[in-house]
């Protein structure tokens, strides 16, 4: 699986952990930063994952900053991303069960490395039912077209 991995300056030695546990799990993995302790916006960093799941040039993303929630935010205002901060294994099980979730949101501060590295093993090998929670996912893809149209409208 390709995946993309990214933090803001307070998840960069969880993500770091965690790139070497993906590429250890059989994955490529594609590092979106941040290199350093120096304060950024998560913003920026939930867009360079949520740019790449969106545009299909990797399966799916992984984000941390303090808590994961800033992250979800700003992934899910790119077309096509479903993310959400998840914060224990049946948590991480069910985004993909039954949300066929792309973008999963970390803790880096709040969540340790066996739970974190327990989670993302869930979420990678954990497949989308389908079934009812597919017509459940096509509506949220929905609401994406209508607010975009909505906006453009709007726009003039």
């Amino acid at each position: 699986m390709r995946i993309a991995i990214g933090s803001d300056h307070r998840g960069v030695e969880a993500r770091l952990r965690l790139i070497g546990l993906l590429e250890r799990l059989g994955n490529e993995v594609i590092d979106c930063g941040t290199d350093g302790t120096n304060p950024v916006d998560y913003p920026d960093v939930a867009a360079s994952v949520a740019n790449r799941v969106s545009d299909h040039s990797v399966d799916r993303g992984i984000l941390l900053c303090c808590t994961g929630v800033g992250m979800a935010i700003a992934a899910n205002k790119v077309a096509g991303v479903r993310a959400a901060t998840c914060h224990d294994e049946v948590t991480a099980e069910m985004s993909r069960r039954h949300n066929d979730l792309n973008v999963l949101c970390l803790s880096a501060e709040m969540i340790g490395p066996e739970v974190q590295d327990k989670m993302i093993q869930t979420w990678l090998t954990t497949p989308f039912e389908g079934g009812r929670h597919a017509r459940r996912v096509e509506k949220i893809s929905a609401l994406e077209v209508a607010c975009g149209e909505k906006a453009r409208e709007k726009a003039g």
